[in-house]
C-alpha cells in the first residue's frame, strides 16, 4: 500500500523537493512540436536569402538537432511505459521526508517546553479538611443551605400513602356529586379510583373534574377536556381543536366553574361543540361544491354558530328550490326541508353529533325525496295497467312492461342523486331506444306520450324475445327489408309494428311477424301472455311471403320486366313480393302429432278439462315464444317440400303432398307415379313399374348438413344374386341430393337417377327374357353377383371373384363399366375400360358382355404380371432416362400391344376359348415385309413362341412359316366366295384413325366357312392369316342396327373363322407409344450380310409377322416370373418373355457396338446368333441365344487360324465365355455393361490377358485374398465423379485403359478407378485429386508397388490388382466408406 501523506504537511517541490520538478508528457511533446515548428518557420524565412552551401549547412544542423531531440523524446516515451515503479518510489521518499520533518519539529517543541515553560510552573495549596471529609464520610456538609431549600425536592410519598390519599379523594368526589344538582343530559358520569369524575355529554365532549380538599364550599377543579367531534377528511386526520384552543377552553371552563358552577361550564362547552359542528358541516359543503357537486349544490347562507342553508337539485328549476336548513333548536342541531318532506325525521337521524357529515345528510335526503317522487309515478303507471314496485337503495321503480316479464326485462326508473332527473333503462338491453324520451315524459307526467312510448317499448322487447327464440334456429330477425311494392299491396295493410324473419336455408321466402297490442278484455294469442286481457299483452300473427331479388327497373312494370332482360352484372339489392299468405297459428300448433300447451286443456284433445283438474304445463323461459319457434321450424321444413313439389309436378311426377311421418318426427312426400324416361324400353319400364311399391322423398341430416333422401321401394329383384343383403322381398334404393336453393336441379337429378334405374333394369330385363338354358350354357363361369337397381355387378374369373360394375351415367346418357381392384391382380380389365364402355353401349347386350369379360380376364391377368416399372440404363446413350420395362396398350377389347423398353412391339389377340395369338407388332398389318418406323422386329420370336405352341397347333404353324409373303398378289381364285372389299386397305401409320372392331354375325361366319385358303395368306391379313374386313365391307355390321328378334341366338363375340387364329377385322387405331431408341435402318434391314443371314435361316425372318396361336395357360407361363431355366445363368425370377426380349435386345445392341468399334469385324448376323472377330486378340466370337429355351445369351470363342494358337489356352477361353454369360448378359440387362465388355476387346494382347485374369479372379477367387474382386462394366453410383454414373466403365484412350473395380470385404466396399498406361507399363489410380482417405491409401499402395516392380516384360495390370487384393489394408484412422454393390 502506498503511504498517504499526513494532511497539512506540504512539500517544497511537486516532484519531491531537491530531486527536481515534474512535467506532463503530453505537455512536453507539445513543447517539442512547437519548438520544431518555430525553427522550421525561421528557416523558411531565412534560407532563401543565403547561398546554397549555407542553406545545406543550416538544414543539416536543424535536422541533427531535431533528430537528437526526438531521439531523446523517444527514449523518454519508452521509459514512461515503466514509470509507475519510479512514481511509486518517489511517493515513498516524499512520505519518509515528511515523517522525518515531523519528528524534528516534535523534538524542537518538547525541548522548548522543557527549557522555557516548565521552569516557571507551580501547583496550588490543597483543601485538606474537605478532602478528609469526603474521603472518610462520603459527603460534604459545608455546602450553602440555599441549595437544599431550592434545588433538592422533598421526599416522595410511598405507594401505600398514595393509595390511601386517592381513596379518600374519591370518597369526597362521590359525596359532592351525590349532594349536587346535575343537569339531566350529563347523568352519564364515571368516578375512577384516582379521585376524578368524568362527564360525557351527547358524544360531543367529555370533562374530568376533581376537588382539592374536603371542604363543602371548595370549587371543582377542571383536570381535562376532550372534544369528541371528529372528521377524518378535515385537517388530514388531525384533531379539530388545537392544543392552544383547548388550553384556552380549559381556562374558560374553569372560570365558569368558579362563577356559575358545574351547569355554567357545561353550557359553555355545549355552545362550543354546536358551533364546531356547524363549522364542520359548512367546510364539508364547500369541499363538495369545489370537488364534485359544483353544478348541483350551493351554500345559500351561513351564520356561524346558528344556521347553515344549502340548496340541491338546482337543475330542476323548482320555484321554491330544494333546500336543506341546519340550525340550533334548544341545545341540539335540527334539519328543516324546503319543500316539506314526508319522513324528514329519518333524515335528521343521519346527523350524528360526534361525526356530522353533509354527504350522508344529502344522501338520506335524496333517497327519501326520490322515493316520494317514484311513489307518485307508481300511482300514474298503475292507472295505465303497468305493474310497478318501488324499492332498493338507491330507490328504483321496477315496471313490468310485458307479462310475464323477467327481472332483466323490467323497465327501471330511478332519480339521479346529483341532478334529481329521472332515468329509465332496461338491464338486459343497455342500448334500448327512446329511453331519454320516456324519462322526460315521466318527469312531465304526459300520459298520452307515456302510453305511446310504453307501447313501442313493449313491441321492442317482444322483438328481442323473437331474436332469442330464433337464436338456435336457422333464421334471422330483421326489422326492415328493402321491399319494392305499390301502395295497394297487401303488405301495407298489416300493422306497422312487424318483424321479418329470413330463413337461412330458403332465401326466397320471408316470414312476417305482425305485432298487435291486446286491448283490455281481449285475449292474447301468444303463450307468454299469462295475464290475459291486460294492456301489457302482445298478440302475434304470421304471414309467409315469397320474394325474389330484383332491381327498381324490373319492379316498375311487370309487363316490361318480363320482356326485357337485365344484365347479369346488375346487383339485385331489392326484394319483390310475389305471394303473401297468412298462416293459421292454431292449425300449425295443434296439427297431427303436435302436443298442446294450452292452460285448461288436456294434451291431444280440444275438450276443456274439469275446472278442479290441475293443468300440467311445461315450464318455459319467459323470453321463449313457442308459437314463433314452431312456425319457423314448420316453414323451414315445409318450404323445401313445397318448392320441390312444384318442380316435380311441372315435370310430370304425380305426388301426394307433404305429410308427417314416424309419429310426427319427420315430413315426407310420397310419389304416386313416375314418368317413363326418354329412350327407355316401354316393356322394361312397365315391368319395373309393376315392381315399384312406394317412393318417398324426405329431408335428412348427413354430416351435419341437410340433404334430400329419396327412398324407392321395389318388390324383390328380377334376378337372384348370392349377396345375402339382396334376398328379401322388399328392396330399398336410397338417393341423396344436396339441399340447395334450386329445387328444379334437385327434381332433374331425381328424374335422372330414376332414368338410370330404368335403363339399367332394361339391360337386365332383356337378359332375363332369354331362355334359362341359353343363359346357363353361354354364361359358364359368369354370374350376376349383385343388383341394387342402381348398379349391376357381374362376377367372372376364378370363383367369380373378379367383378365388373355396370351403371347408367345420366350426364353422358350411356352405360359405364367399372372394374374395381381385386386379387390376385390389381385391376386386370382397367386396360380395356374405354373399349368395354363402347362395347356395351353399342350392343346393349349383357350376355355378350359377360362372355367378353370371361374370355379376356385370363389373358389380361397374365399380361398384368409383366413388370411395368421404369428402369434406368436400358438405353446405352440416355442412361439417366427412365424407360418402362413393359408398356401395355389396348387397341380394342381383343387386341393388346406389348412394348418392351420402347424397342420391340408384340400384338396379342384374344381369340376366345382359351386361345390367344401373338405376332410381331413391328411389321405392318397390311404388308408383312414392311417394318414400321417406331419398332424393330424381334428376331426369333416365332421360334421362341413355337416352343409354347401345343401339338394340335404345330402343323398349321409350320405351314404358315413355309408360305412366303405376297402382299401385292391378287385374291386367290379359290379363296373367299364374296366380292373383294370396296375400299383398299390403307398402310398402317402411327397417325391412323382408330377403328373400333365389332363382332361378326353368325351368318357371316357361315358364309366364310370352308372357303379359307391356307396356301397363300393374303397381304391384308392381320394376325394368323385371317381376312381383314374393310369398314365398307358387308362383314362389318353397323353398331346401330336394331335387333331382329328379342331372343337373339346364342352367339359369342369370339366365334372364329375356320383355320383362323383370330377374328378378321380392320386395323385398330395405333395408340402413341415410345419411339425406339435405336436406328432400325441398320445392317439387319439394309446390309447384304443381314439379308444373307436371314435367308440362311430358311426364309423365316418374316415369320414373326404372322400370328402364333397359344393357349392362355402358355401365355400365363410366358408372363409369370419364374426362376431361370436349365442352362441359363443364375438370376432373379423374371418372366420368360422378358428374358427372351432382353436377350434379343442385347444381341441387337451388341451388333451395333461391334459395328462402331474399329478393332471388331462383323462376320455374320443370323436370327438367333451374331458372329464377329477381333484381329488384335486373334479370336472369333459367336453370341447366340440358347438353343432350347432362348432365354439367355451364350458366347463361343474360337482362335483365328492365321494367329498364334497358343496365345489363348482353353481355360482362358472358358473363363471369357463364362464371364460373358454370368456377368454381362444377365439381369438387369444393361446395354452400357455390354458396351463396356465390347470395349475391353480393344486392349492389346498383354492387357487383354490381364483383363482375363481379372475375370478369373472374380469368377473363382483365390483363397488367401483379403478382398473380393468385382470388375464393374458400368460406372456405379458410388464411383468418383470422373465419368457420369451409368456410362460404360471401360475407356480406351490412345495408350491408356481406364477401368473400375470394386473391392469388398464384409460391409466395406471400395470403388477404385484404375488407369493402365501401356507405354509406361504402370497401373495407378485415376483420380489423384480426390481427398478421400481410402483413395489416398490406394494411391500410395499402387505407388509403392510400381517402385518395387520394375519388370518391363510382364504387364503390371493384373499384378497391381492382385497386390491390392492380397496386401492392401485400410488405415486405422480413415473411416470405411460404404458403397452400394455395383449393378
Amino acid at each position: 500500500m502506498v503511504p498517504v501523506a499526513i494532511e497539512g504537511c506540504t512539500q517544497g517541490a511537486e516532484g519531491g523537493g531537491a530531486r527536481g520538478g515534474s512535467i506532463s508528457l503530453a505537455l512536453l511533446i507539445d513543447f517539442i512540436v512547437q519548438r520544431t515548428y518555430d525553427e522550421l518557420t525561421v528557416l523558411a524565412e531565412l534560407l532563401p536569402r543565403k547561398t546554397d552551401m549555407e542553406r545545406k549547412i543550416e538544414i543539416y544542423k536543424f535536422s541533427a538537432r531535431t533528430r537528437q531531440l526526438f531521439v531523446r523524446l523517444l527514449a523518454l516515451v519508452k521509459w514512461a511505459s515503466s514509470a509507475t515503479k519510479v512514481d511509486r518510489s518517489a511517493h515513498i521518499m516524499a512520505f519518509l521526508d515528511k515523517q522525518a520533518l515531523l519528528f524534528v519539529d516534535t523534538a524542537d517543541v518538547l525541548a522548548r517546553v522543557a527549557r522555557e515553560t516548565l521552569v516557571h510552573a507551580r501547583l496550588p495549596t490543597f483543601h485538606m479538611a474537605a478532602a478528609v471529609e469526603v474521603l472518610t464520610l462520603g459527603t460534604y456538609s459545608r455546602l450553602p443551605a440555599v441549595i437544599r431549600e431550592r434545588l433538592v425536592p422533598p421526599p416522595a410519598l410511598t405507594p401505600a400513602e398514595r393509595r390511601s390519599t386517592l381513596r379518600a379523594l374519591a370518597h369526597v368526589v362521590r359525596q359532592r356529586l351525590t349532594t349536587a344538582s346535575l343537569p339531566s343530559d350529563i347523568r352519564n358520569l364515571k368516578v375512577v379510583e384516582n379521585g376524578r369524575a368524568t362527564f360525557t355529554v351527547g358524544q360531543e365532549f367529555s370533562v374530568s373534574l376533581t376537588v382539592m380538599g374536603d371542604a363543602p364550599n371548595l370549587p371543582w377543579r377542571l383536570l381535562d377536556i376532550a372534544i369528541l367531534i371528529q372528521d377524518s377528511e378535515t385537517g388530514e386526520g388531525k384533531p379539530l381543536v388545537h392544543s392552544s384552543q383547548l388550553a384556552w377552553l380549559r381556562g374558560v371552563a374553569q372560570a365558569r366553574l368558579a362563577a356559575a358552577g358545574l351547569s355554567g361550564a357545561l353550557t359553555a362547552l355545549r355552545y362550543f361543540c354546536r358551533s364546531l359542528s356547524l363549522e364542520l358541516l359548512y367546510t364539508q359543503t364547500l369541499r363538495l361544491c369545489r370537488d364534485r357537486l359544483s353544478r348541483h349544490l350551493q351554500v345559500d347562507r351561513y351564520i356561524p354558530g346558528q344556521k347553515l342553508q344549502v340548496s340541491y337539485w338546482r337543475e330542476l328549476g323548482c320555484e321554491l328550490g330544494y333546500r336543506l336548513i341546519i340550525g340550533a333548536e334548544g341545545e341540539q342541531l335540527c334539519v328543516w326541508h324546503v319543500p316539506a318532506l314526508a319522513g324528514g325525521e329519518r333524515v335528521a337521524s343521519a346527523l350524528t353529533p360526534h361525526a356530522p357529515s353533509m354527504e350522508r345528510l344529502l344522501a338520506h335526503t335524496v333517497h327519501v325525496r326520490s322515493r316520494q317522487r317514484l311513489n307518485d309515478l307508481k300511482v300514474l303507471l298503475n292507472d295505465l295497467g303497468v305493474e310497478c314496485s318501488v324499492g332498493g337503495w338507491p330507490c328504483v321503480l321496477a315496471c313490468s312492461v310485458v307479462a310475464p316479464c323477467l327481472r332483466a326485462e323490467q323497465l327501471l326508473v330511478c332519480v339521479g342523486a346529483h341532478g334529481g332527473r329521472l332515468r329509465a333503462r332496461v338491464p338486459a338491453y343497455p342500448a334500448t331506444p327512446r329511453m331519454p324520451d320516456l324519462a322526460a315524459a315521466l318527469a312531465n307526467t304526459n300520459v298520452n306520450h307515456i302510453k305511446a312510448l310504453l307501447t313501442q317499448l313493449r313491441f321492442w322487447l317482444v322483438a328481442r324475445r323473437c331474436e332469442k327464440t330464433l337464436q338456435h334456429l336457422p333464421a334471422s330477425v330483421c326489422e326492415h327489408l328493402p321491399f319494392l311494392h305499390g301502395p295497394d299491396h297487401p303488405l301495407t295493410k298489416l300493422a306497422p309494428d312487424r318483424l321479418y324473419v329470413t330463413l337461412h336455408r330458403h332465401t326466397d321466402h320471408i316470414l312476417i311477424v305482425e305485432m298487435k297490442e291486446v286491448a283490455a278484455g281481449s285475449t292474447a294469442t301468444t303463450s307468454n301472455s299469462s295475464n290475459s286481457g291486460s294492456a301489457c299483452s302482445v298478440s302475434l300473427s304470421f304471414h309467409l311471403a315469397g320474394a325474389k331479388r330484383c332491381t327498381p327497373d324490373e319492379c316498375e312494370d311487370e309487363q316490361g320486366s318480363s320482356s326485357s332482360s337485365t344484365p347479369a352484372t346488375v346487383t339485385r339489392a331489392f326484394l319483390k313480393l310475389h305471394s303473401l299468405v297468412e298462416l293459421d297459428t292454431f292449425t300449425l300448433t295443434h296439427g297431427p302429432f303436435t302436443p298442446l300447451d294450452t292452460p285448461g286443456m288436456q294434451p291431444g284433445k280440444r275438450k276443456l278439462s274439469a275446472s278442479n283438474a290441475r293443468a300440467v304445463r311445461v315450464r318455459q323461459p319467459a323470453y321463449f315464444i313457442p308459437e314463433l319457434a314452431h312456425v319457423v321450424a314448420a316453414a323451414d321444413e315445409r318450404v323445401p317440400f313445397v318448392n320441390l313439389a312444384q318442380e316435380l309436378a311441372a315435370r310430370g311426377v304425380t305426388h301426394g303432398g307433404v305429410q308427417p311421418e314416424w309419429s310426427g318426427s319427420a315430413l315426407g312426400m310420397r310419389v304416386v307415379a313416375l314418368p317413363r324416361p326418354e329412350g327407355a324400353c316401354p316393356r322394361a319400364a312397365a315391368a319395373l313399374r309393376e315392381r315399384l311399391l312406394a317412393a318417398t322423398i324426405r329431408l335428412t341430416t348427413k354430416n351435419q348438413a341437410r340433404v334430400w333422401t329419396a327412398e324407392i321401394v321395389f318388390h324383390g329383384s328380377p334376378v337372384r344374386t348370392p349377396n345375402p343383403r339382396e334376398q328379401g322381398e322388399r328392396r330399398c334404393v336410397y338417393l341423396q341430393y344436396e339441399l340447395g336453393t334450386d329445387a328444379g336441379r334437385t327434381a332433374d337429378a331425381f328424374l335422372a337417377d330414376w332414368a338410370a334405374i330404368v335403363h339399367l333394369h332394361t339391360l337386365l330385363h332383356d337378359f332375363m327374357l332369354r331362355p334359362a338354358q341359353e343363359r346357363e350354357s353361354v354364361w359358364q363361369g359368369v354370374c350376376i353377383r349383385s343388383y341394387t337397381y342402381r348398379s349391376l355387378v357381374v362376377g367372372f374369373g376364378a370363383a367369380q371373384r373378379a367383378t365388373a360394375v355396370l351403371q347408367w351415367s345420366a350426364g353422358a346418357a350411356r352405360y359405364t363399366v367399372a372394374t374395381p381392384a381385386h386379387q390376385p391382380a390389381a385391376n386386370a380389365h382397367h386396360l380395356l375400360h374405354h373399349h368395354l364402355d363402347h362395347y356395351i353401349n353399342c350392343h346393349k347386350d349383357l350376355m355378350s358382355l359377360g362372355v367378353v369379360l370371361r374370355e379376356t380376364y385370363t389373358p389380361l391377368l397374365a399380361l398384368s404380371r409383366l413388370p411395368t416399372l421404369p428402369q434406368l440404363g436400358l438405353h446405352h446413350v440416355r442412361t439417366l432416362m427412365p424407360t418402362p420395362t413393359f408398356t401395355l396398350l389396348a387397341h380394342s377389347w381383343r387386341k393388346i400391344r406389348i412394348i418392351y423398353a420402347g424397342a420391340y412391339s408384340l400384338e396379342v389377340g384374344i381369340r376366345g376359348g382359351g386361345v390367344v395369338t401373338i405376332r410381331d407388332g413391328s411389321y405392318s398389318k397390311f404388308d408383312r415385309s414392311t417394318v414400321v418406323d417406331e419398332f424393330a422386329p424381334a428376331q426369333g420370336l416365332k421360334m421362341f413362341l413355337s416352343r409354347y405352341v401345343e401339338d394340335n397347333m404345330s402343323a398349321r404353324l409350320l405351314a404358315e412359316e413355309d408360305n412366303p409373303p405376297s402382299p401385292m398378289s391378287p385374291m386367290p381364285p379359290g379363296g373367299l366366295r364374296f366380292p373383294a372389299p370396296l375400299t383398299p386397305p390403307q398402310p398402317h401409320t402411327p397417325h391412323s384413325a382408330p377403328v373400333t372392331p365389332h363382332p361378326a354375325s353368325p351368318a357371316q361366319h357361315q358364309m366364310g366357312g370352308g372357303s379359307f385358303n391356307l396356301t397363300s395368306p393374303p397381304g391384308g391379313a392381320a394376325g394368323g392369316g385371317g381376312v381383314s374386313a374393310s369398314p365398307a365391307s358387308p362383314l362389318a355390321p353397323s353398331p346401330h342396327a336394331p335387333a331382329a328378334s328379342p331372343h337373339p341366338p346364342p352367339t359369342s363375340p369370339f366365334t372364329a373363322w375356320p383355320a383362323s387364329p383370330s377374328l378378321p377385322r380392320p386395323s385398330p387405331g395405333h395408340h402413341p407409344s415410345p419411339r425406339h431408341h435405336l436406328d432400325h435402318k441398320g445392317p439387319q434391314a439394309s446390309s447384304s450380310t443381314s439379308r444373307g443371314g436371314a435367308g440362311g435361316a430358311g426364309g423365316r425372318a418374316w415369320a414373326g409377322a404372322s400370328a402364333t396361336p397359344l393357349a392362355v395357360c402358355k401365355l400365363e407361363t410366358l408372363c409369370t416370373p419364374a426362376e431361370p431355366p436349365p442352362g441359363a445363368p443364375p438370376g432373379p425370377a423374371l418372366a420368360p418373355l422378358q428374358r427372351f426380349l432382353a436377350c434379343v435386345y442385347m444381341k441387337r445392341t451388341l451388333q451395333r457396338f461391334v459395328q462402331q468399334e474399329d478393332y471388331l469385324t462383323l462376320v455374320s448376323v443370323e436370327t438367333t446368333s451374331l458372329t464377329f472377330r477381333c484381329e488384335s486378340a486373334g479370336l472369333a466370337a459367336r453370341v447366340a441365344l440358347h438353343q432350347q429355351h432362348m432365354q439367355s445369351l451364350h458366347l463361343h470363342l474360337t482362335p483365328l487360324p492365321d494367329h498364334n494358337k497358343d496365345q489363348w489356352s482353353a481355360d482362358d477361353l472358358q473363363v471369357m465365355e463364362k464371364f460373358f454369360e454370368q456377368r454381362v448378359a444377365v439381369s438387369p440387362y444393361r446395354a452400357t455393361a455390354l458396351q463396356g465388355w465390347t470395349r475391353a476387346w480393344g486392349a492389346p494382347g498383354a492387357a487383354l490377358a490381364a483383363l482375363v485374369a481379372l475375370m478369373r479372379a472374380e469368377l473363382a477367387p483365390a483363397a488367401p485374398m483379403l478382398w473380393q474382386l468385382h470388375w464393374a462394366l458400368r460406372i456405379p453410383p458410388a464411383a468418383p465423379p470422373i465419368v457420369p454414373a451409368g456410362q460404360p466403365a471401360v475407356l480406351l484412350a490412345k495408350h491408356k485403359i481406364l477401368f473400375f473395380i470394386c473391392l469388398t470385404r464384409g460391409d466395406t466396399q471400395l470403388v477404385l478407378p484404375l488407369v493402365y498406361d501401356m507405354q509406361m507399363n504402370v497401373t495407378q489410380l485415376a483420380d489423384k485429386q480426390n481427398a478421400q482417405p481410402h483413395l489416398i491409401a490406394v494411391g500410395l499402395h499402387l505407388k509403392r508397388f510400381n517402385e518395387f516392380n520394375q519388370s518391363h516384360s510382364e504387364c503390371t495390370l493384373w499384378p497391381a490388382v492382385r497386390d491390392l487384393l492380397t496386401n492392401f489394408t485400410l488405415p486405422q484412422e480413415a473411416p470405411q466408406p460404404a458403397a452400394p454393390p455395383p449393378p
